[in-house]
């Protein structure tokens, strides 16, 4: 009589998993298109690479707010009412709605044909969206008790994973131009390296990282998790694409393409099991 059970549940359910997917592919995109105006070799990327880092980003909103119990409480993120600075929420927030305000500054002088305008508006809209992956690592460590999350490593990891992601889906916008595939393989290669060298580190201090670390460890190397996240993640998502990079075969536009599906569905299942499974261990204990 009285007794009750606490059903510990997943906060950050799945849905999140699929922004941070979108978003890390969204501000690749247009660090691609800001970068043609430095680089020769991304000019094809400027405009078709930013019109989809713009779609992607309404999705990526529209997920946020499908998540909300009350959707439209999105409008506080913009009431100065509202906003609590000393809350991570509310620089994410602004983080997100300036990024897209710059897009929008973008796209305004690109369209109207002043390059200088557009070429500033390119820089600063591209350091804004390289705070939403940094912003997005930072959001999970400060988690002081999840194993994983709590690493300086997590927004260096999502920079890379949005520079991963960004470049397999460029491939496809490249329409095989040569000099830009040359250039995205190269992105491939090295944030692929990056993300690997973290992912391993990761592993190991977590298994060995005390009774909580090594219980997590246990969840996110075994069954349907460790499928998820060695299999599909580490193995088919990003040492299967490396290797195909550096045979002979990765060097033509095809191999670069082929190498670019299966960074995306490693991408994919690297952020679904870093953001679920450290969060598998509190709903058994």
């Amino acid at each position: 009589m009285l007794d009750y059970n606490v059903f510990h549940t997943i906060a950050w359910p799945g849905a999140y998993a699929w922004y941070f997917f979108v978003i890390g592919i969204s501000v690749a995109l247009f660090f691609f298109s800001a970068l043609s105006w430095f680089r020769e070799e991304f000019q094809p990327l400027r405009k078709s690479g930013f019109y989809l880092s713009f779609v992607l980003l309404v999705v990526g909103g529209l997920l946020l707010i499908s998540d909300l119990s009350q959707p439209m409480r999105f409008l506080n993120m913009i009431n100065p009412a509202y906003l609590k600075f000393d809350s991570p929420l509310a620089w994410g927030s602004l983080n997100l709605i300036t990024f897209g305000i710059a897009s929008v500054v973008y796209l305004f002088f690109m369209n109207k044909g002043d390059d200088g305008l557009a070429k500033k508006a390119a820089v600063i809209g591209a350091l804004l969206g390289l705070g939403l992956p940094i912003y997005t690592g930072f959001d999970l460590t400060v988690h002081q008790h999840r194993p994983v999350w709590n690493t300086p490593l997590m927004p260096v990891l999502f920079v890379a994973l949005s520079l991963l992601s960004g470049a397999a889906v460029a491939s496809f916008l490249a329409k095989g131009n040569e000099k830009l595939m040359v250039m995205l393989r190269r992105f491939m290669l090295w944030a692929g390296g990056a993300t690997a060298a973290m992912l391993i580190s990761l592993l190991g201090t977590t298994a060995y990282g005390g009774s909580a670390a090594e219980i997590t460890f246990m969840f996110m190397t075994s069954g349907t998790m460790g499928m998820i996240f060695i299999g599909l993640g580490m193995l088919v998502g990003l040492a299967a694409p490396i290797a195909l990079l550096l045979a002979p075969v990765g060097r033509q536009p095809m191999g670069v393409m082929a190498a670019g599906v299966l960074l995306l569905v490693g991408g994919m299942a690297l952020r679904y099991a870093i953001l679920i499974g450290p969060q598998i261990v509190h709903t058994y204990y």
